[in-house]
């Protein structure tokens, strides 16, 4: 208690006494140095020594930053902070964080769940029931893009990648039920079933290579952590809008009665060259279509 009390009262004393900085350092520790020493019985330095050193670790270090951050005038280190004033590199993360619950997303999402049941009724060729769905299919995808470029905050990096994602859903899944209903050709199918493949490998390669390490299969699958916002390229908006027509054309072609007609047949080659030319424009410009959103 004699040590705690003298420490205690000689330690603002070295606050107000000292020179330098430095200077009042070394002289709380060694005023806690003395102290250990002459405090206690006169028989026992070894047990004294010992509590001099305790007593030095829980108290010298605390009352030594404290007594540098008032005696310079200035407080000391945020330990929030890192070097160089930034924020620590786990709240610069948080930052990253979004919500995925957004109106576009869930628009995205109810068109990738319209994808089966589509099928479906083309399988079964009930091609006007199918034929009133993707029309409400198209419509999500008209809500989700409209919400998104009006509404800053149901605007997010999780929605950039998941809206085209529905879309090659939607259109893998058409075609290939159109093309088993003998109404699109099959080359045309592998063509676009090709490049779509080829497309949402692409975005599961920008999404490992920009995600921070530790690289774990949670953190990878977590839709609230952006990593990179994707811009599909002019050409493949043109292409999709191209394609979905397509494939309105060719489920309205047995309810109206055009199956034969030469506008369809010219419609698969304009889908065939806007799908080409799509394809090459993300090998030329692919970097310019992702945003790097944690560098």
């Amino acid at each position: 208690m004699s040590l705690l009390a003298a420490l205690l009262v000689r330690s603002p004393l070295c606050v107000l006494l000292g020179g330098s900085r430095a200077w009042r350092g070394r002289g709380l520790v060694s005023e806690l140095w003395a102290r250990s020493r002459r405090v206690g019985e006169p028989g026992r330095p070894g047990r004294l020594h010992a509590a001099g050193i305790t007593c030095l670790a829980r108290l010298g270090r605390p009352l030594l930053g404290a007594q540098c951050r008032l005696t310079s005038g200035t407080a000391g280190p945020d330990p929030n902070t890192e070097p160089g004033g930034r924020e620590p590199a786990t709240k610069r993360l948080k930052d990253l964080y979004e919500n995925p619950w957004t109106i576009p997303n869930l628009l995205s999402m109810t068109r990738i769940g319209l994808s089966p049941v589509l099928g479906y009724l083309i399988v079964g060729e009930d091609f006007n029931i199918a034929l009133g769905i993707f029309a409400l299919a198209g419509l999500t995808d008209l809500l989700d893009g409209y919400i998104a470029r009006n509404w800053a905050n149901q605007k997010s990096a999780l929605g950039s990648a998941l809206d085209p994602l529905a879309d090659k859903i939607l259109i893998s899944v058409l075609y290939v039920c159109l093309t088993y209903a003998s109404l699109i050709p099959v080359p045309l199918t592998v063509m676009i079933i090709l490049r779509d493949i080829a497309l949402i490998a692409a975005v599961f390669y920008v999404r490992f290579k920009t995600l921070t390490p530790p690289r774990t299969v949670s953190r990878y699958f977590n839709p609230c952590y952006a990593t990179a916002r994707l811009e599909p390229t002019f050409i493949s908006k043109m292409n999709t809008a191209v394609q979905l027509i397509l494939v309105a054309a060719s489920l309205a072609a047995p309810v109206f009665n055009f199956v034969d007609s030469v506008y369809l047949q010219a419609l698969w080659c304009i889908t065939a060259f806007t799908t080409a030319a799509s394809a090459y424009s993300y090998y030329r410009y692919g970097q310019e279509t992702v945003k790097i959103l944690n560098k």
